[in-house]
């Protein structure tokens, strides 16, 4: 609980003394260093007040009526301030006066409790807008927002109108020393407790974002996958265990079609189509983006689900994600391939080796891959790019020395 006292403190307006020689008693609301002044709606004669009293010095009834006022104003202030307190909230001057008038204005949030309802509406759209593990993303990062106030304030929550730069730079400090987050996982999380901010701007609850100018911390982004060679000592390493035979194919299906892991345990027979052009298709909704996907069916992955056929209404036979990373670990210590490999790892190679390496255009790559924007892939395969041109550029030379 705060335990910091307010003060209160009564003085003359004598700049506006009015023709029947009255002049305003004003207010001055003193807390943490922070002043808050208004009118009282009193008025008194300059030479019937007591300054060092704070109090009309006349014994009149009129004298009296006016100190039991400023008295009653005294007693409601810090009413509402020991009101403050019980709450355990952070609060400032501003707060208490608004207390102390009764006013509930609209701009009076807390970014917790704003926090929590902006999820509470958010739940209602899974199944049609969102998705539930997105939901969970947002509502971990609440958390995380709960528990830095709690640690750099000492308070439950803490007002919307008071967030700017600062607190955003120190919640970020907070993830990075106490949560021990990477920056990519940090840059996310800030992504999503922006989300409410943004709509309590437009909500009207804040006069403007007040993060606008914040950058989201650098992050050298690696795509690791297999080069052709590595790809190809995989394909052709034959396994006598089948549940590493099985880990090797799922994965390799995954390289030349470049289905996550959930739409790889997904697919399902009716998935696969015959397109436009007489070939085989994949065309299916991806898990995370809800948009269309159609690849088509390259003559490796084809052999793969020939192999497949007897597993009943999916393409492929069911493997959790956690015992496929699990079991490629192992493969690679077999095949002799000095890369963490997980299941995530044949959809970079997809994008890689089997297209960008050949000659695919970055749209067709963003197209297959489902991306929900060109910018996505060009973020993450650009270098992919610029190495092939500087690979390309290197043979030419040297075939013209």
């Amino acid at each position: 609980m705060n335990q910091k006292s307010v003060l209160v403190l009564f003085y003359l307006n004598k700049s506006k003394v009015n023709n029947k020689g009255v002049c305003p008693i004003k207010c001055r609301i003193t807390y943490n260093k922070k002043r808050k002044e208004f009118s009282t709606g009193e008025f008194i004669n300059p030479l019937e007040w007591h300054a060092k009293s704070q109090k009309a010095s006349s014994k009149s009834i009129a004298g009296q009526q006016t100190n039991l006022q400023l008295e009653i104003i005294t007693a409601n202030i810090k009413k509402a301030h020991l009101q403050l307190q019980i709450l355990d909230i952070a609060f400032g001057v501003n707060e208490i006066f608004t207390k102390y008038v009764g006013k509930t204005e609209k701009k009076e949030e807390f970014v917790i409790s704003y926090f929590e309802k902006f999820l509470g509406k958010q739940f209602r759209l899974i199944g049609k807008d969102i998705k539930i593990a997105t939901w969970k993303k947002s509502e971990y990062v609440c958390k995380d927002v709960s528990a830095f106030i709690k640690t750099n304030y000492g308070k439950k929550d803490y007002p919307l109108k008071n967030l700017d730069e600062t607190f955003l730079n120190d919640f970020e400090y907070y993830l990075k020393t106490v949560k021990n987050q990477k920056q990519v996982t940090i840059n996310k999380a800030i992504q999503r407790f922006r989300k409410p901010i943004r709509v309590a701007v437009a909500e009207g609850y804040l006069e403007k974002d007040p993060f606008a100018l914040h950058m989201p911390g650098r992050v050298n982004k690696q795509v690791v996958f297999l080069s052709s060679e590595e790809l190809k000592k995989l394909e052709d390493f034959q396994f006598t265990q089948p549940r590493l035979r099985l880990v090797k194919d799922l994965f390799v299906f995954c390289c030349y079609t470049g289905l996550a892991y959930r739409e790889m345990f997904d697919l399902k027979k009716e998935h696969i189509i015959v397109g436009f052009d007489g070939n085989q298709w994949i065309q299916m909704k991806r898990h995370k983006t809800n948009k269309m996907i159609s690849v088509p069916l390259l003559p490796r992955a084809k052999a793969i689900l020939d192999n497949y056929k007897e597993v009943g209404e999916h393409a492929l036979p069911k493997f959790s994600n956690q015992k496929i990373n699990s079991y490629l670990k192992e493969i690679t210590g077999i095949v002799g391939i000095n890369k963490l490999i997980t299941h995530h790892m044949a959809r970079k190679t997809f994008a890689s080796t089997v297209l960008l390496y050949n000659d695919v255009p970055m749209e067709i790559v963003s197209e297959l891959l489902g991306h929900s924007s060109i910018k996505i892939t060009q973020e993450y395969y650009g270098k992919i790019v610029k190495r092939r041109i500087s690979e390309e550029m290197m043979r030419i030379s040297e075939k013209m020395k």
